[in-house]
């Protein structure tokens, strides 16, 4: 009998992040397995380029100027991944935060491993905050009104796809218990792949100032920081671009400073150069706090979400308990006066190290087709 046949399924390929990290990552392990996706934009993803991406209908038939915005076809994009013939593979390895896992298994003895980056965010753990922050423009007042309606249904739909599954990886200890809450499934967490060697930090060198990175959207909190920073008269350096740039920009005091996209060795050198990083924000996980603590810079972190499977208080970081300036204020008086060893963060980032991520998958496939 021959190698099987993989397929990996992901929601979608339109911007860089832990989920994309991810891919790429299944894509090393099964350099032969081709990766469907609903819609894809090869610019803002150039380390997939040259890879086989087959995309749904959805590429062509949504407008061009929308395609991108996902949350106004999760009912299209649910169908669309439902659709898919899948029948020449014999695994399907799904990587979802949304529709993703909704792929079916099209023929008897097929094998579907989802791996769940979250239970779908707006139906479930974050379905409150998410009613009140949809905009449709002018058509808000009209949709919001049938919003419990369509989530309702959404669920259904959901929980539908769950059934078809027969192996479910968390990225966290807290998407395991949403996979438990909501699915009524258990799971096995394999956190995401980080790169740890490429940021290893040198044997000496000054820190000073604090530093974050990622997309700039309004769920990830940078105005916590910037906040923080403006009132402490603390220098913050803000790596990355994204639509609430502009914003964060006005927030921002003269020891705040915006430097954009930058290569992979100024990001490793920023790392390694400062005091601290911050991480306001909720995730499902936090590639970025990993790639910090491997630089050997310390984390202040919410204590919320991903980050407490990342960071331990008074020994790889700080964390705050509440998402608001003033707890984060107070959470970076006292990491002054604490001392963290860089090269021991570093050995403590090695818990999340891509080849430990590698060794995990390739055994749950494994043991899946015995």
């Amino acid at each position: 009998m021959g190698a099987p046949k993989i397929a990996i399924v992901h929601d979608w390929l339109t911007v860089s992040g832990g989920a994309e990290v991810v891919v790429a990552e299944l894509h090393k392990l099964f350099p032969k397995a081709p990766i469907y996706t609903s819609v894809y934009n090869a610019e803002a993803l150039p380390g997939l380029k040259g890879l086989d991406i087959r995309t749904t209908y959805l590429q062509d038939k949504l407008p061009a100027k929308l395609r991108y915005r996902h949350t106004l076809w999760p009912t299209l994009r649910a169908k669309a991944f439902r659709k898919l013939d899948l029948s020449e593979f014999d695994i399907i390895i799904s990587s979802s935060s949304a529709e993703a896992k909704a792929v079916r298994k099209n023929r008897p003895n097929q094998i579907h491993i989802a791996y769940i980056h979250t239970p779908i965010r707006y139906y479930w753990s974050h379905y409150e905050e998410f009613k009140k922050e949809f905009k449709f423009g002018v058509f808000t007042p009209f949709i919001r009104p049938v919003i419990p309606y369509f989530v309702k249904r959404m669920r259904k739909l959901d929980l539908e796809s769950i059934k078809d599954i027969d192996v479910l990886i968390a990225n966290s200890e807290v998407t395991q218990a949403r996979i438990k809450k909501y699915y009524k499934r258990s799971s096995t967490v394999v956190h995401p792949p980080v790169d740890v060697e490429r940021f290893t930090p040198p044997p000496k060198g000054e820190r000073s100032g604090y530093v974050l990175w990622g997309r700039h959207v309004p769920y990830k909190r940078f105005d916590l920081a910037v906040e923080a920073a403006n009132q402490l008269k603390a220098r913050l350096t803000i790596i990355g671009s994204g639509p609430d740039t502009a914003r964060l920009k006005k927030l921002a005091g003269p020891t705040v400073t915006f430097v954009g996209r930058v290569s992979d060795k100024e990001l490793v050198r920023l790392a390694q150069s400062a005091k601290g990083f911050l991480f306001p924000n909720e995730e499902d996980f936090g590639i970025s706090a990993v790639e910090a603590l491997a630089a050997g810079t310390p984390v202040i972190a919410y204590a919320k979400g991903g980050a407490l499977d990342i960071v331990q208080d008074g020994e790889t970081g700080v964390l705050f308990k509440e998402q608001s300036v003033e707890s984060l204020v107070a959470a970076m008086k006292r990491f002054e006066t604490l001392t963290f060893l860089p090269a021991t963060l570093h050995r403590k980032a090695k818990r999340f190290d891509r080849g430990l991520f590698d060794t995990r998958i390739q055994k749950i496939v494994n043991d899946a087709i015995l």
